[in-house]
């Protein structure tokens, strides 16, 4: 099969190495990380300027077009869609039949993307197509990257897709905007498409035959939602380590279970790393024959035990969905030197499914270790001298104050709804369509229910990093207390410009959602690349 041209791959290069310039689409692989930066609004996006790369790209269509003129029969094309392509379409309706899928398809449900999640479809969206296999023309291309340009978003319903023949009818929205039909973000405001077109003085787009089905039939947005997971998943990892240390040190707990030579009798290498971390931010490098207190609770010393299952997981997610990033996903497929159309399945979302079915289990267990820790920090049974609740208040006030019980109680609540949502999507395949999708992925179920356990495990992660940095700096008044060390005291003060103290009970949940957004944001910089 035709590859994209080879030249084109310096462009590339050149993008990586330059901060702040457009990434350059040119059929060559992109990151998740890519992806990230374009939906967050931090980079734009444009098309090779390469005269090699348009030309692979239009040949696809002009392939069709000889093909249609030989022989006058092409899938989706000449003929109905799924279990209706045994109906040939007169040849005066061919020019419609794109603008009757993404019609029909009009019925998606519930809430709406978040303008993030949706710059995230239409990218890569457009990354597909720039494969050059899908028989498009250089001007879809374009449109698709005039949205990015533009920032004018468009607006697509959450529900229902199978992910099996691909993202149809949340793709078909995607469709219709570069139409003129349905509505768009614009300014953050939502319009109708029509109105943001023509305040710029473009038409609406006309869809080619075939472009109908490149648009609807793949895999965009399962896999523009798994790409935003990673990334919170990824720094999830990172933040349950800092808080993990920080409860180690509130509880005056043993920071020697994260001996190096411990952990090399069991050689995972997430797990290793994750017990590092604990080491360096506790300033434990090795065990003393007799550790102070010899054992503590499962929540703080199996804790790279259970982060490191996510740690060492996050490499094969990254390589099932960077795969599924640069694939062609549509149906059917154009190979042009070959001269063949070649009809399969590669909109079958499977790979996206099983990442995403596997990643809010392994998230949503961050949530519960952290919900552990935090009942072992407010119970002055097992917090080893701190007051109850965690409560900050004066002696002759702590009758009137709960600190944070009520705060645990949230914390388990959202553990719960985690734990709860981490049934996988992929087992509930329905056949559909009467009965041609009669085995189908489920994987933007999946994402979508691994993006709601990441909102919860986030939750949990504010509640407790709240309530570390307090026990932190209670422990810190105790006679006995050891010096904090010097790492961890340093992140308590970062967050201290954040939030401030819990003296006297006050609602803390404006400090939660701040936290939430800032977790959301990545905003401290917690550990090295390695």
């Amino acid at each position: 099969m035709t590859q994209p041209p080879a030249s084109s791959t310096l462009a590339r290069t050149d993008r990586q190495r330059t901060e702040g310039q457009p990434i350059i689409l040119d059929g060559q692989p992109i990151d998740l990380e890519d992806v990230l930066t374009v939906a967050e609004g931090r980079c734009k996006v444009a098309l090779s300027s390469d005269p090699a790369f348009r030309t692979h790209i239009d040949s696809g269509q002009q392939f069709l077009e000889r093909l249609l003129a030989e022989e006058g029969v092409v899938y989706g094309v000449t003929t109905g869609y799924g279990d209706a392509c045994t109906r040939a379409v007169a040849a005066e309706d061919i020019d419609s039949l794109p603008h009757q899928l993404f019609t029909f398809h009009g019925c998606g449900m519930g809430q709406s993307l978040s303008v993030e999640a949706a710059r995230a479809v239409v990218l890569v969206r457009l990354v597909s197509l720039c494969r050059g296999v899908s028989g498009v023309s250089f001007e879809l291309l374009e449109r698709l990257a005039w949205l990015l340009e533009e920032d004018v978003i468009p607006v697509i319903p959450e529900e229902g897709s199978v992910g099996a023949s691909g993202d149809l009818t949340p793709l078909s929205y995607l469709a219709a905007v570069l139409c003129g039909e349905r509505e768009v973000i614009d300014n953050g405001q939502c319009r109708p498409a029509s109105e943001a077109l023509a305040q710029r003085s473009l038409t609406p787009y006309r869809l080619k035959p075939k472009e109908g089905l490149a648009l609807m039939n793949g895999t965009a947005v399962m896999t523009a939602l798994a790409a935003l997971a990673f990334s919170r998943c990824e720094y999830l990892t990172h933040l349950t380590t800092r808080i993990t240390a920080l409860s180690v040190q509130a509880l005056d707990g043993n920071p020697y279970h994260f001996d190096a030579d411990l952990f090399a009798a069991k050689p995972h290498p997430g797990q290793q790393r994750v017990a590092a971390r604990l080491r360096d931010d506790l300033h434990a490098p090795s065990t003393p024959r007799n550790s102070p207190r010899l054992q503590d609770r499962y929540s703080t010393r199996c804790a790279p035990h259970v982060i490191g299952v996510v740690e060492d997981a996050l490499p094969w997610w990254r390589e099932f969905l960077t795969n599924e990033l640069n694939s062609a996903n549509d149906n059917p497929l154009i190979d042009v030197e070959a001269g063949k159309v070649m009809h399969g399945g590669h909109f079958y979302g499977g790979h996206v499914a099983f990442v995403m079915d596997s990643l809010k289990q392994a998230t949503a267990n961050l949530a519960d270790l952290l919900d552990r820790q935090l009942a072992l920090l407010v119970d002055s049974r097992y917090n080893h001298g701190l007051p109850s609740n965690l409560s900050g208040a004066s002696a002759s006030r702590l009758p009137l104050n709960h600190g944070y019980k009520a705060v645990q109680i949230g914390a388990s609540a959202w553990t719960a709804e985690a734990l709860k949502l981490t049934m996988p999507a992929s087992v509930f395949s329905r056949s559909t369509e009467c009965h041609n999708q009669d085995k189908v992925s489920m994987g933007t179920i999946a994402a979508r229910d691994a993006l709601r356990v990441l909102t919860l495990v986030e939750q949990v992660a504010a509640a407790t990093l709240h309530a570390t940095c307090q026990g932190v700096e209670l422990r810190r008044q105790l006679q006995s207390a050891t010096p904090t060390p010097q790492r961890l005291a340093e992140f308590v003060e970062q967050v201290r410009k954040e939030i401030a103290p819990l003296e006297e009970d006050r609602a803390l949940d404006r400090d939660l959602n701040h936290l939430c957004r800032l977790i959301r944001q990545r905003h401290w910089s917690l550990y090295d690349a390695s």
